[in-house]
């Protein structure tokens, strides 16, 4: 079973309460080949919300309790995110994930990219709580353009 983030299905989850819609996330998710979750949501938080991002370091970082997750306004939010990706781990090894499709530049979600934690617009090398967490733990989790080369046959 593929996991995917519910945004990319066409759920208005974002901290905005936009999706990200993928058409072949979403073809996944209706034929029951993949299941739907938001961290963020699982996590407490509610849609919009505040935009987030971690400050001194990326998701491993926070995991380890040396970076925290934080709203423009200032708030640490940090445990929602880690609660978030706790429950998202328990859900991955419920349905025995054989890959995780989560949305790129998230501090929940980045696989490869996430904003640099000054609310710059500026992206760095780096992956959300929720893609360490899983990561940490054995699973293949991937960005949903990684996932669309994978599935068109790209070598990129």
């Amino acid at each position: 079973m593929i996991l995917v983030s519910s945004c990319l299905a066409g759920q208005g989850c974002k901290y905005n309460g936009s999706s990200a819609l993928v058409k072949e996330i979403e073809a996944l998710v209706e034929n029951k080949e993949a299941m739907m979750m938001c961290p963020e949501l699982l996590g407490g938080f509610h849609t919009p919300r505040e935009p987030a991002e971690i400050i001194k370091g990326t998701g491993i970082d926070v995991i380890k309790g040396n970076a925290r997750v934080i709203e423009r306004s200032g708030k640490d939010v940090t445990d929602i995110y880690i609660d978030g990706a706790y429950k998202a781990l328990s859900i991955a090894k419920e349905i025995k994930a054989t890959v995780i499709v989560l949305k790129e530049n998230s501090p929940s979600c980045g696989s490869e990219y996430i904003y640099n934690g000054a609310f710059s617009n500026v992206k760095i090398a780096g992956e959300g709580v929720t893609t360490a967490l899983l990561r940490k733990h054995g699973f293949i989790v991937m960005s949903e353009s990684q996932f669309a080369a994978e599935m068109h046959g790209d070598q990129s």
